[in-house]
């Protein structure tokens, strides 16, 4: 088991120490560990800063049955479209916007015969 903890100083000069406990069974000091731990992370926090600023995936209301999953399921198949696509050097955003606006560049992305 492998202990980790930071001090955080909040706006107003406050602070708290946070706690983050990890279980492994890995035979590593806790310097590797830890390296492991924040390259998850580093993954996990970029993934997800993507989806939400190019597809706007925290604004996301829906909440029904299945379609909230099915939804995010989506997104990260077009995530993946869009970053696989390298003829066009453009963000993700803006490939996700002209895809709307050319139908020929759409069809590109989803591996269509033109």
């Amino acid at each position: 088991m492998v202990e980790s903890s930071r001090e955080v100083i909040g706006r107003h000069g406050t602070s708290s120490v946070e706690r983050r406990y990890y279980i492994s069974s890995l035979p590593a000091k806790p310097a590797a560990l830890g390296k492991i731990v924040r390259a998850h992370w580093g993954i996990e926090n970029s993934m997800h800063w993507v989806l939400d600023v190019a597809f706007g995936e925290d604004e996301c209301r829906i909440r029904a049955g299945n379609a909230a999953h099915n939804l995010s399921i989506l997104r990260r198949i077009a995530l993946n479209l869009l970053k696989n696509e390298k003829t066009c050097k453009l963000g993700v955003a803006a490939k996700r916007l002209k895809a709307g606006w050319d139908v020929r560049y759409l069809a590109k992305l989803l591996r269509l015969p033109p």
